[in-house]
């Protein structure tokens, strides 16, 4: 799926006001996510820090989490926006926010990183959750296969 030009405007804006809410007290990283899901709703995500690192949660992690609370299961596109001039064009999702991202997303969909440390979206790229993440972790591996006689 390719979004319209105003859609992914839309997408980023909703990443960009939710990086503003980013609690990253430690790495002074901030990032910002926005989820559309197919029935048309943005969900936003940003990271949020703890002293006690291994719980902190990423901004795509917490963009998803909020759709499926909110009921959504199915993915059309995810934005993702930081601002830090020297990662260059592309901060990747991490493994974790890879493997959530393949329980509810198809491979295509596409993911949007842009750099906003020019206070508007500059260097951005378009990949698809494939290129993150080729060989995924999914439901289907957990599905029982019938004995061989």
């Amino acid at each position: 799926m390719k979004l319209s030009k105003k859609l992914l405007d839309e997408l980023l804006a909703n990443a960009a006001e939710a990086m503003r809410n980013s609690y990253s007290p430690y790495s002074k990283f901030k990032v910002g996510a926005a989820l559309l899901t197919k029935s048309g709703k943005i969900y936003k995500g940003t990271n949020i820090e703890n002293a006690s690192y291994g719980l902190t949660i990423c901004a795509e992690r917490s963009a998803i989490f909020s759709a499926v609370t909110a009921g959504e299961r199915e993915f059309e596109a995810l934005a993702i926006v930081f601002s830090q001039k020297d990662l260059g064009p592309l901060s990747t999702p991490c493994g974790a926010c890879r493997q959530v991202m393949a329980e509810f997303s198809a491979p295509d969909m596409p993911i949007y990183t842009a750099d906003l440390s020019t206070g508007k979206p500059a260097r951005m790229v378009r990949k698809k959750l494939k290129d993150f993440y080729p060989y995924p972790f999914t439901p289907k591996a957990l599905e029982k296969k019938p004995k061989k006689k």
